[in-house]
């Protein structure tokens, strides 16, 4: 086996939200009466993917942390500069006008047909493929080969993209902000890098790959904690230097999820933020905690709009709850226990097409 360490992993997602890209979104879903944009996937696809490979050893290099869309010539610099050993980038597909469903469905990976590192980057796509492809709710298509893609082919490394589904197929569309799909996308995506490199996998689970960690501790590791505490909207420095900043962060992370606001991130810490047990405690009206954005990711994706995504269990998440108990023949009290949990942490399809 290599080490981790010898390798610069480049990760990159397509579009922007902040603005949207224009186009860049499903058709209006009913129930909810909005699109899921594109880059709502792509980021945190991309997110999750690099939070495995900081776990798994790797260094990380984020080419698009923008919320913004970034050209391509832009990105393209950014590659070649950093001098990678590879790039991932995280899109979704789409097909027909956009502005309806369709059957067109399945995931595809791709690399440039005119690249420099051709052969490398075919068979990245391929053993991207093969993991994504072992993940429930991924169609598995083909891997094929793309001419005047500049993350393809313009890049100074072997370089891949993966789109997991259809945007434009109701099924797929919904799977886009569902947490588990994504958080599986992107573990399986450094599953295909760590083949590709002859790394071992590190899995999420494994409490010995994290470390403790507090105020002037440095590293991947650091950065992997202040990723995760993004995904719970501090809007923190992902620079792997646990400061003022981030120790803040900790303290109401832990003061949220019913820890010791300590700042220093343990082996329960690093549970809560991991979101290891999203199940585990019933949850309802005044609960915040991660397991509440784990519900209203969930909901959101099955087409019940729970709020924005901010853990906070407030009147329109117990409504959308209510209205997901009455539809799955559950006792309506806008509760999330244990029978309700049953029933909403599937990876399934949700509302049907209206």
């Amino acid at each position: 086996m290599a080490s981790a360490s010898q390798f610069y992993i480049g990760a990159n997602d397509e579009h922007g939200l902040y603005p949207p890209t224009a186009g860049k979104r499903t058709p209006v879903m009913p129930y909810i009466n909005r699109s899921f944009y594109e880059n709502e996937y792509n980021r945190q696809a991309k997110n999750n993917f690099i939070e495995a490979c900081l776990r798994c050893g790797f260094n990380v290099f984020d080419v698009k942390p923008e919320f913004q869309d970034v050209s391509v010539s832009t990105r393209v610099s950014r590659v070649n500069y950093a001098k990678l050993t590879m790039l991932v980038t995280f899109g979704y597909n789409a097909f027909g006008s956009g502005n309806t469903f369709n059957s067109a469905k399945g995931m595809f990976t791709y690399y440039g047909a005119l690249s420099s590192y051709r052969t490398n980057s075919r068979i990245l796509a391929e053993d991207i493929f093969e993991e994504l492809s072992k993940e429930q709710y991924i169609y598995p298509r083909s891997v094929i080969s793309l001419t005047d893609v500049g993350v393809l082919e313009s890049v100074n490394c072997p370089s891949m993209i993966s789109e997991a589904g259809f945007m434009t197929n109701f099924t797929e569309a919904k799977l886009m902000l569902d947490p588990d799909f994504v958080l599986n996308a992107g573990e399986a995506s450094c599953r295909g890098v760590c083949d590709n490199l002859s790394v071992e996998y590190i899995e999420r689970n494994n409490l010995s790959a994290y470390p403790t960690l507090r105020r002037g501790s440095r590293g991947n590791k650091v950065a992997l904690a202040q990723y995760l505490l993004n995904y719970y909207n501090y809007s923190i420095d992902t620079d792997g230097v646990f400061g003022l900043q981030t120790q803040n962060a900790v303290i109401k992370f832990q003061q949220e999820n019913g820890l010791t606001g300590d700042g220093i991130i343990g082996p329960l810490t690093w549970t809560a933020l991991l979101d290891l047990s999203p199940t585990s405690k019933t949850i309802k009206y005044g609960s915040v905690s991660s397991n509440v954005m784990y519900a209203q990711r969930k909901l959101l994706s099955k087409l019940y709009y729970a709020s924005t995504l901010d853990g906070d269990f407030g009147t329109k998440t117990q409504t959308a709850v209510t209205q997901f108990q009455s539809e799955n023949n559950l006792v309506a009290d806008g509760i999330i226990g244990a029978n309700t949990w049953a029933k909403l942490a599937v990876l399934d399809e949700g509302r049907p097409l209206t």
